[in-house]
């Protein structure tokens, strides 16, 4: 389906065509028509599907002819990143339109909470918020949702995750009952299908490609010992077409140390994770989102949500102990149907967590050796290391249970205050 087959205004039509946008996305063929009569929505699509625009389109086209003084759309989201973002594409597309918006996280300078305070006062037409930095505000009383006409939870598993169910449940209260509510989740999980369950009405249901990497994703999978790693990732951006790459890293503190090693190395690369301010942040994506930065080291902050152009490779440096994780990471890359490279290194440790992630995506992946010149390589064997692991659980000494039984008995007779002296047994 085409974007113009749409039944949205001539001024919105022009302003995706102007975005680059004529075919509509599985997700968008079935959501915007859906969202434009006013349905509930629940959506479970893999990222880098469109959905994004499936929802905002629809919000923009019943927006445009609204009153512009209270707050009509709230879109909540788990990160800043994922805000500041959302906020961006609300701009371009609705640039022409006289929608306004506002992302609401935390992290920034202390003017920032003022400017938001100020923009919702004033009644932006979108806020798209953080949890948490919403609720702040809500707690000052002058959030008015009172005239909230659609509420969208964006990302909803992550959030989940994350601990902000009762954030969520809040704003949910906070906002009337006569709404439409849209929902959209990588995974369906338990969690999910009970908070749907809440707070939808009789929802229309979009399930597409659950949890599968998208089809133009190339997934490379090294055996490599922990020790060699930084060795490798250098290894392979000097002998690789290497456009641009985001590597993932578990903790803070290696995300910094594989930053410094490439640095040495003469490789372009910034890092970005929860430590530095939401300034730099946004400096350092904005800089790779422009081609500045060839590499950028991350933690999972950027791992959802995130849409940069003609990211060519996606690397986990360490791998990630949920495998849907995986699908997420990977799916920055290979975005839009286009194709992309995602390279995974797999340590002894690690190689459960590569055979749970096969699977979840139903395939098995080719895995390859170290390079000799860099050093030897684990050897791949998942089974092993579960065994390895029972029988380490099972040599753990057990501290001893001791089960007294005193039916019929003579009494227990210890000395000392602290002894048991019943008299008779039961």
């Amino acid at each position: 389906m085409k974007f113009k087959e749409l039944n949205i205004s001539s001024e919105l039509e022009e302003a995706v065509g102007y975005m680059g946008f004529e075919e509509c996305t599985p997700i968008q063929a079935e959501a915007i028509p859906a969202i434009l009569d006013g349905k509930d929505l629940i959506g479970c699509a893999q990222t880098g599907t469109g959905k994004t625009a499936a929802f905002l389109i629809p919000i923009l086209e019943k927006l445009r002819t609204n009153d512009h003084d209270t707050i009509k759309s709230l879109i909540v989201v788990p990160t800043r990143e994922l805000a500041s973002q959302i906020d961006e594409q609300v701009q371009a597309i609705g640039y022409f339109l006289g929608v306004s918006s506002i992302p609401i996280y935390g992290g920034g300078a202390g003017s920032d909470f003022a400017v938001q305070k100020k923009a919702i006062q004033e009644g932006a037409d979108i806020l798209i918020a953080t949890p948490g930095r919403l609720i702040a505000h809500m707690n000052l009383g002058y959030v008015d949702l009172s005239k909230l006409e659609v509420l969208i939870l964006d990302e909803a598993d992550r959030m989940l995750d994350m601990g902000f169910i009762e954030d969520i449940q809040k704003i949910i209260k906070s906002c009337p009952q006569k709404r439409q509510t849209l929902m959209f989740s990588a995974t369906m999980a338990t969690q999910i299908r009970i908070l749907a369950k809440q707070i939808l009405h009789h929802p229309k249901q979009i399930n597409l490609a659950i949890a599968k990497p998208a089809e133009g994703v190339n997934q490379v999978i090294y055996n490599v010992y922990n020790p060699n790693k930084i060795d490798l990732l250098i290894h392979i951006i000097k002998n690789t077409e290497v456009g641009n790459m985001i590597v993932f890293a578990s903790r803070k503190e290696m995300v910094d140390q594989i930053e410094r090693k490439l640095i040495q190395a003469k490789v372009s690369v910034k890092s970005l994770h929860s430590g530095r301010d939401q300034d730099v942040r946004q400096a350092r994506l904005r800089d790779f989102k422009a081609g500045k930065i060839k590499v950028l080291v991350a933690t999972d902050v950027l791992s959802r949500g995130i849409d940069i152009d003609d990211l060519s490779h996606v690397l986990n440096f360490d791998m990630p102990n949920d495998a849907a994780d995986y699908v997420h990471r990977i799916g920055r890359t290979a975005r839009a149907a286009k194709k992309g490279t995602a390279i995974s290194f797999v340590n002894e440790e690690d190689q459960t967590k590569m055979m749970n992630v096969e699977e979840l995506i139903e395939r098995t992946l080719d895995k390859l050796d170290t390079p000799v010149e860099i050093g030897e390589s684990p050897v791949y064997d998942p089974s092993a290391q579960i065994r390895k692991s029972r029988d380490k659980n099972k040599g753990r000494r057990k501290k001893p249970f001791r089960k007294f039984k005193n039916k019929g008995k003579k009494p227990f007779k210890g000395k000392g205050k602290n002894h048991n002296t019943q008299g008779k047994g039961k």
